[in-house]
């Protein structure tokens, strides 16, 4: 089992060279082996890796319903471990926004969130 801190870096190094599905896993992961009260977070994060996956393979429909149900869950999660809850957030209802639109498949590695609050910022 990661701690917190591990699976953060390890998604964040998966979304970033464009294998959101992975990132999702290790998600998933933590979803399913972390603290309850932790549980609405990583599914939150876990969904949003899963939609951007829908999103880069052309499924924007399901992507975008993917983003909006991840960013629903973050919201009702508790901010913990440095996550940016409302910049992922924020990032999700923005590229779900834009999945609205007829547009070919999305970049993964392009559109990959920061995870991580920037030092300094709460």
């Amino acid at each position: 089992m990661r701690t917190a801190a591990q699976t953060l870096e390890e998604a964040q190094r998966l979304l970033d060279a464009g294998m959101p599905f992975h990132a999702h896993e290790v998600f998933e992961d933590a979803w399913k082996s972390g603290p309850a009260e932790e549980r609405v977070l990583w599914r939150g994060l876990a969904q949003v890796a899963v939609g951007l996956t829908h999103a880069a393979r052309g499924n924007t429909a399901g992507g975008a319903r993917l983003l909006r149900r991840g960013a629903g869950h973050l919201a009702d999660g508790p901010a913990v471990h440095g996550i940016d809850v409302a910049g992922v957030v924020a990032w999700a209802e923005e590229l779900a926004e834009r999945l609205n639109e007829p547009a070919a498949p999305v970049d993964p590695a392009a559109e990959a969130p920061r995870l991580l609050a920037a030092p300094g910022r709460r």
